[in-house]
Order: structure tokens, then C-alpha cells, then sequence
């Protein structure tokens, strides 16, 4: 995810995260600028230790902060999420195994966002468990990548590099000054930009303007 020289938008995020998904709609729009480049940087948010069961108290503990993001962001959720999802107290959250198969996606066809993307989706509107391995499989294959080439991607970045991807996350959330997920920077050479995206939720075409002007 080498962005080069040219300006670069640093996105600091997490599959899990719903103001990330809030954020969504403001990456898709940044994509389509023309000479801005788009890094991507999982952070890991309940990867490792920090990983955990769905249970009632974590249902009641994201309901107020998910009707927070439809409200401020238009981004859709659906029942399978509320009612099926985070009512199945058998599923995982585990942010390892999607932020694997994004790095699979970004480095077999540069399909990193699209696979994110993908993997928001089938969370809150299709209350999918996205740190299953066949899920993340047929995920892939809905946004057209080959179903053997990512298996084979994905098991060569699962563990260490991913771990190792995570920390280095980590660092360019210290290194742009940012304090949680999303993060977003605007980096020009040696400036870097910290960006507010709650500023902008709900409004990508206004953002897609500013970030347009800062790279004009």
C-alpha cells in the first residue's frame, strides 16, 4: 500500500468500527479524485487480545452509538444486523481476518477499499460474520476477484504480516497525530494534514470539493 509521491489520503481504520462505516461513503468519494492516491492502514481494534464474543451487553452497548451513525451519516443498517447479528452470541469479533483479506484484495488487483467496502455491508446491513473465513471467501468473489488467488494471498498475510501490518498502523496513527478510528490524513510530501471526517458525515460530495481544493 506504497502510495508513492503522489498526494496521499492515509486512512486509519477498522472493519469493525461503525464510524468507519459512517465514513464510507467520504472514502468512496475521495477515490474517484483524480492524482490522490488512498493508503490504507488497519488498526487492529479488536484483533489479538481485544477480540471478542458477541454478547447482550455489547449489543446494548453499540445500539445508541449505530442509530448515532444512520442519523448523522444516511448509511444503512439492517435487521440481520440488530436482530440476527447481535443477537447470535456464537459469533466472533475479530478484526484479524478481514483486515487480511483486504491486504489480499489491495495487493492482488489494488481492491483493498472495495473489499473493505464489502465487508461493511455484509456486517450492518447483511449481519454476515465477517471474520469467518468462507464468508470473507465469498465476499471476494462478489467484488470479482479469483476465489483460488485470494485463498492463496490470504493464507501467505494471515498471522505475522498482518500483526506486523496492524503495528505498523498503529505508528502512522502516532505519526499524524490521530486518536482513534476513523483517522483520516492528507499527507503532501513532508506536510501532513489531520482531517476531521465527523465534520463531513453525510455530505461526501462537499468533501470530495475540499479535499479537492488541499490537492489542487
Amino acid at each position: 500500500m506504497n502510495a508513492g509521491s503522489a498526494p496521499t489520503l492515509h486512512y486509519i481504520f477498522d472493519p469493525l468500527c461503525g464510524w468507519c462505516y459512517a465514513a464510507a461513503p467520504l472514502l468512496q468519494a475521495a477515490r474517484t479524485l483524480p492524482g490522490l492516491a488512498i493508503a490504507l492502514h488497519g488498526g487492529g481494534m479488536l484483533a489479538g487480545s481485544n477480540r471478542r464474543p458477541v454478547t447482550p451487553q455489547w449489543r446494548e452497548h453499540v445500539l445508541p452509538h449505530d442509530q448515532r451513525i444512520a442519523e448523522l451519516s444516511g448509511q444503512p443498517f439492517g435487521d440481520a444486523y440488530f436482530d440476527g447479528l447481535l443477537r447470535d452470541t456464537g459469533a466472533m469479533l475479530d478484526s484479524a481476518p478481514p483486515t487480511t483479506a483486504i491486504l489480499a484484495a489491495e495487493a492482488l488487483a489494488g481492491r483493498g477499499l472495495e473489499m473493505l467496502a464489502r465487508q461493511q455491508r455484509a456486517h450492518y446491513v447483511e449481519g454476515r460474520c465477517i471474520a469467518d473465513a468462507a464468508v470473507l471467501q465469498a465476499l471476494a468473489t462478489d467484488i470479482g476477484l479469483d476465489s483460488q488467488a485470494f485463498a492463496t494471498q490470504s493464507t501467505a498475510l494471515a498471522g505475522a504480516p498482518t500483526q506486523a501490518h496492524v503495528a505498523d498502523s498503529r505508528q502512522w496513527l502516532a505519526r499524524v497525530g490521530g486518536h482513534g478510528f476513523p483517522t483520516l490524513a492528507l499527507v503532501r510530501g513532508a506536510q501532513r494534514t489531520l482531517l476531521d471526517a465527523g465534520a463531513w458525515l453525510g455530505r461526501p460530495e462537499a468533501w470530495r470539493a475540499e479535499l479537492a481544493q488541499q490537492i489542487a
